[in-house]
């Protein structure tokens, strides 16, 4: 499925970036989840990429866990990347074409990078090309669950797309082995957040730069009644605490850099990959 356009998403997270760090609690939740996930590999990585770095706030929890390696923080917008001193390098760089030779990592982590990449094959691809065989790619992205209530809220008055598309569990594993990768493991989490206001929720979405970007969005602006009338539509949804809920679906995963995976093509071209090839813990 099409991704965000890279331009817009560099701009929304440009502009974001000066208060990023302050407003990262659902990433921070999320990178302390991916940590966890990687405690039980036994892993003694000498390069780690942290691709769709964020801000060195973001960046120093990965490298207190891999204080032995040379770690280098890639991102889009510099803004992200921090001006003062840090441990590790810094890339400015499109998670598409990554100045790096082939076989150059051990270990590549992203968190929640997937769902901004305009194509997330083509980056799936550069990250398989610069791990070393049997190198490790972990990482976080949301599934299709992931603000549901939201996208359940617009129909009524409006029937353009309001949110990103999010790929499923199967899908992903399906993209990993086309890309190169074996073995990928998945496993899903849900995170409940609630707001007594709903505008409170958007400007946290706002803050950290997840604005709607999806090529299939509204290019007018939003009248009053057509806003008006998502936001009733929400209210339905208001808890017996006065709360409203906002679903959070986090995948996370692991897949290694392995050898060329078998692959069954049908006559019409298309690649298809057997669920078994992919594992799920809950």
């Amino acid at each position: 499925m099409p991704g965000p356009d890279r331009r817009g998403v560099a701009r929304a997270f440009g502009r974001a970036a000066a208060g990023y760090a302050a407003a990262d609690f659902l990433h921070g939740a999320v990178r302390a989840g991916l940590i966890d996930r990687l405690e039980p590999v036994s892993l003694d990585p000498a390069v780690v990429l942290d691709l769709g770095a964020g801000p060195p706030e973001a960046t120093a929890d990965f490298a207190a866990c891999f204080a032995k390696s040379s770690l280098i923080a890639i991102d889009l917008v510099p803004g992200m990347l921090g001006t003062g001193r840090q441990p590790w390098a810094r890339v400015c760089a499109d998670a598409r074409r990554l100045p790096l030779p082939d076989a150059s990592a051990d270990l590549v982590v992203a968190n929640l990078l997937l769902p901004w990449c305009e194509d997330a094959s083509a980056v799936l691809r550069e990250i398989r090309r610069v791990l070393k065989f049997p190198g490790l790619f972990a990482f976080s992205t949301l599934g299709p669950r992931s603000l549901h209530e939201l996208r359940e809220a617009w129909p009524q008055p409006d029937s353009a797309t309001h949110t990103l598309d999010f790929p499923d569990m199967h899908n992903l594993g399906d993209a990993l082995v086309r890309a190169g990768f074996a073995e990928p493991v998945v496993d899903t989490e849900t995170i409940d957040v609630t707001y007594r206001e709903l505008l409170r929720g958007i400007a946290d979405l706002r803050s950290v730069g997840a604005t709607n970007r999806h090529p299939e969005r509204r290019r007018t602006l939003t009248g009053r009644r057509r806003w008006q009338a998502m936001i009733s539509a929400y209210e339905s949804r208001r808890g017996t605490d006065g709360a409203l809920p906002v679903t959070l679906e986090v995948l996370y995963g692991h897949a290694w850099a392995g050898t060329a995976a078998r692959r069954f093509v049908d006559p019409a071209g298309e690649i298809s990959v057997p669920l078994h090839r992919v594992r799920q813990r809950r």
